[in-house]
């Protein structure tokens, strides 16, 4: 049997379980499996290795995608060395283990999908990037690719970083495209949203939010209500998850030899 997991927490409203073990059925992939490993800390992360030696990959969600990456042997130099945060694991015949970011992949892809659909480009787009968390990080270089210009907003200000406190009228203007990477607004916590002024949104604006579950959460309430164009972080996950699936079964025949 092949196994696959998660690890994060909590995982109480795990996509991935659900969205694997239907595809397992699907496609008839036998003898895979995929379970939920929900740890606290990353201190367990060495023995859940050890003692589940059918272990094939892993995927990595919040709080564990930056500081996983002390726990690993190596990166992948295109997306998780790049971004600086691992929500991928690949598990090797030797035992030895790499981290891959396919957050990357899914939201460029499924933004861009996004864009061409209603005929935009994203080079056309100012954004401003709501949280700097690990999806955060995927979310900043996808849009560097994309050449798309950004402004991080988060709780405090920093060098790097605005307040939401600081966003006024000429900023939310000027920036049309707007990405939430926070978890504000998700199941069961679903009256929490990121502090905009709401009230500068208007028909012109794009709000992108991550988070897939509510399908439509208070920040997209927010801003549909003020006309804007929105988009839920379905698709992003559903890409992300069949590029691990990709790099898991990549050179599978290690495990032959």
């Amino acid at each position: 049997m092949d196994l696959y997991g998660l690890i994060g927490y909590p995982l109480t409203h795990s996509f991935s379980k659900r969205y694997f073990t239907d595809k397992f059925t699907r496609e008839k992939i036998k003898e895979s499996s995929y379970e939920l490993f929900e740890m606290k800390s990353l201190e367990e992360l060495p023995e859940l290795l050890k003692n589940k030696t059918d272990l094939r990959g892993l995927n990595v969600t919040i709080p564990h995608k930056k500081d996983v990456i002390a726990y690993l042997d190596d990166l992948d130099d295109a997306s998780a060395e790049r971004i600086g945060a691992v929500n991928t694991i690949k598990i090797y015949a030797d035992g030895s283990t790499k981290g891959f970011n396919t957050d990357y992949y899914g939201f460029r892809q499924s933004l861009v999908e996004w864009l061409d659909r209603r005929g935009e480009a994203c080079s056309s787009f100012k954004a401003l990037v709501l949280g700097n968390g690990g999806a955060a990080k995927a979310v900043q270089v996808a849009l560097q690719d994309l050449e798309m210009e950004y402004t991080l907003v988060s709780r405090q200000k920093s060098d790097d970083s605005l307040s939401y406190e600081e966003l006024t009228e000429e900023i939310m203007a000027s920036h049309l495209m707007i990405i939430n990477t926070t978890p504000l607004g998700t199941f069961p916590n679903i009256e929490e949203c990121p502090l905009l002024p709401y009230q500068w949104v208007t028909k012109r604006h794009y709000l992108y939010d991550l988070v897939y579950n509510p399908a439509e959460t208070l920040f997209l309430k927010n801003g549909a209500a003020n006309g804007a164009t929105t988009q839920n972080g379905l698709k992003m996950l559903e890409l992300q998850a069949e590029k691990a699936w990709e790099i898991w079964i990549n050179e599978d025949n290690l495990w032959s030899v």
